[in-house]
């Protein structure tokens, strides 16, 4: 199962946590874990590499996370939302792969 974990400062998001495997196929070959890393991907490079917000970014085997900087722009925190949005959703479909959770700090 992947775990997902949002963290929310004034409702907004700052920064996301994502481990683990879906389990919903073999590796190299599971649709769940395939567009979970695909929106990550996404998220992070429009909000470093096209943004160019200094934020945070590490990816390992299984892990992916993003922490945005205090003074992110507006717009990189819409980019989060719309992340969260979209991950909420697939857990939506993917109950017993996906495990989302949001904290407020």
């Amino acid at each position: 199962m992947t775990k997902i974990r949002f963290v929310l400062k004034a409702g907004r998001p700052v920064s996301f946590l994502m481990e683990g495997h879906a389990g919903a196929g073999s590796q190299g070959s599971d649709i769940v874990c395939a567009a979970l890393s695909s929106a990550a991907y996404m998220a992070a490079n429009t909000i470093t590499d096209v943004m160019g917000v200094r934020a945070e970014a590490a990816v390992s085997d299984a892990r992916f996370s993003l922490v945005l900087p205090a003074d992110a722009p507006k717009e990189a925190i819409q980019v989060m939302e719309g992340l969260q949005l979209h991950l909420e959703q697939l857990e939506g479909q993917y109950p017993t792969s996906i495990q989302f959770e949001n904290t407020e700090v």
